[in-house]
């Protein structure tokens, strides 16, 4: 069997939607393109379609009944950041108007944290969002579940897409049991979609310790890959050849299900954040036990990106003959201004609070380097709270400050995760394990769980994730050395985080919340501190490194 990719890397969206504007009966070309062909060998000795000769970039020729295309719109982790959803809302109006006259089957996809945090506000504005896509289905992600069982399944009542996660166990008569499915099939101008939905492995690792994490259970990943094999043969059984799985396990385990099962085509997945442009055979082209392709695509993070995937199946077969993936920047479209009002109803107007004189940008590597973002952050949460330490995982941050007028909103969307801010008391000891465990995020997969960002102290990481030295600075300003080699453990910090953290979120310190050990609790997290303490600043901020984590070979 002969397999075509088209891999378009960094096309330019106008130009990937050309393809969508096609004459009533034969498909137009594709936008040119780097094509890159691989052949496996097919067993049955299926015959293939014909390409045009007049371009390597042409559609294939094909007799309807023979060969089905689908267009596959999709987002992953958009983590609630409001401004990007604005702007891929934008793309999907422009993906419709392109591709009125295309015959292909519309599917438009997710695999999970579109919303962040447990402000229900959010998750409103996420679902409205989703809805306004016309997403058809999303597969649970780790943030979807910031908030409690009751809450979640409230947020549910007005999406008009299915929710899935087959791995997890919910039990009988809690709020979400009927509300979360499993998989489901959709019917696209007669051809049946299965759709399988995965939330993550490590789900309980990557929220709070609330009544999600209490109540909802997920399945082992040996145990999820039996099922969804199960759940792929019934679907077979059932004349039902067309497999997408929806996934929020991430790229290494995503790309083991392609290659340890048999019958999956297609894994929109998510969670490690991966940009996955174009197609690539060994990374996101695999093949299955059976010898077919699947094909794994992410968009990166934040809705900084969406996805196109175009493909054409043997239809009889339900195998993927013909494949091309686009991932654009939402920074090209600006923010739809309907979406923007229908936003601020839900959650307020934003309030400005003053100017940024110079900022830093994002950081290349958001888990594990210095993030002067983040320290003006921890800075505004240890001032407010007065406490002698402030600390949170650099996970915790997830978008950055520009120069210009700065306002509530903009802050949100540096702090999007909506936990609730704690005092706790750490002793030495505990504060270096703390930056000894999120050190480890230099030689562990995908930079996992994310370096420690402090304010009251400075220290000192390799990057083969060794801490060299530790100081903590008093109020006064006045730096005291830290032996890490030797921590004081009868001497006593006042710490500022968040229930995260204390909760023993991505196992940065013991979980205080389950000990009893925390000192006051706040129904508010870091963004309501930050707007405070720029507003008492009342002057042009200036956001830079100040050295206080410094990174050495």
């Amino acid at each position: 069997m002969n397999l075509t990719i088209n891999s378009l890397p960094k096309v330019s969206f106008k130009a990937a939607a050309a393809a969508y504007t096609q004459p009533s009966q034969q498909p137009q070309p594709m936008p040119q393109a780097k094509q890159d062909t691989f052949e496996k060998a097919d067993k049955t000795q299926t015959k293939t379609p014909e390409y045009s000769k007049s371009s390597v970039t042409s559609a294939p020729k094909y007799s309807a009944p023979d060969y089905t295309q689908t267009d596959i719109f999709y987002i992953n982790d958009n983590h609630g950041r409001i401004g990007n959803m604005a702007r891929i809302y934008s793309a999907k109006k422009f993906y419709d108007s392109q591709s009125k006259s295309s015959s292909a089957d519309k599917l438009v996809l997710a695999a999970g944290d579109i919303s962040a945090g447990a402000d229900l506000h959010i998750v409103q504005a996420a679902n409205t969002y989703m809805n306004g896509l016309g997403v058809d289905a999303t597969s649970d992600g780790n943030h979807e579940y910031d908030a409690n069982p009751p809450e979640i399944a409230e947020s549910k009542k007005g999406a008009k897409f299915k929710s899935l996660g087959m791995n997890l166990q919910i039990p009988k008569g809690n709020p979400l049991d009927g509300v979360i499915e499993k998989s489901f099939v959709i019917e696209k101008n007669g051809h049946k979609y299965a759709i399988i939905g995965l939330a993550p492995p490590d789900l309980h690792e990557r929220i709070r310790d609330n009544d999600s994490r209490k109540q909802i259970g997920v399945d082992d990943f040996e145990k999820t890959l039996k099922d969804v094999q199960t759940k792929i043969d019934e679907y077979k059984q059932q004349k039902i050849n067309k497999v997408i799985l929806l996934s929020h396990c991430g790229l290494a385990k995503d790309q083991r299900l392609a290659q340890e099962t048999s019958g999956i085509d297609i894994i929109i997945g998510g969670h490690t954040h991966d940009l996955l442009e174009g197609i690539q055979e060994g990374k996101n082209l695999l093949y299955s036990k059976s010898n077919e392709p699947v094909i794994i695509t992410q968009a990166g993070k934040d809705g900084e990106y969406f996805g196109d995937l175009k493909i054409t199946w043997d239809d009889e077969k339900g195998i993927i003959v013909k494949a091309q993936n686009n991932v654009t920047p939402s920074s090209n479209f600006k923010r739809n201004r309907v979406l923007k009002g229908v936003f601020d109803h839900i959650l307020g107007k934003p309030e400005y609070l003053g100017e940024i004189k110079s900022a830093t940008g994002p950081t290349k590597n958001r888990l594990i380097d210095p993030n002067p973002n983040a320290f003006f952050i921890m800075d505004a949460v240890r001032h407010e709270f007065d406490t002698d330490l402030a600390l949170i995982n650099v996970g915790n941050i997830r978008g950055f400050f520009e120069a210009g007028p700065l306002d509530s909103r903009q802050v949100f969307e540096v702090v999007p995760l909506k936990n609730s801010m704690v005092k706790i008391k750490l002793t030495e000891k505990e504060v270096v394990d703390s930056l000894k465990n999120g050190a480890k995020s230099f030689i562990n997969p995908g930079n996992k769980p994310s370096i420690v960002i402090p304010s009251g102290l400075k220290y000192t990481v390799t990057r083969n994730g060794e801490i060299k030295s530790a100081t903590f600075i008093d109020k006064s300003g006045k730096e005291i050395p830290i032996d890490i080699n030797n921590p004081d453990p009868n001497k006593i910090y006042t710490v500022a985080t968040d229930d995260f953290f204390a909760s023993g979120g991505d196992n940065l310190i013991s979980n205080k919340v389950e000990k009893g050990e925390i000192d006051e609790k706040f129904d508010f997290d870091k963004d309501k501190l930050t707007c405070d303490y720029i507003k008492k600043l009342n002057a042009p901020i200036e956001i830079k490194d100040d050295g206080r984590i410094r990174v050495i070979d």
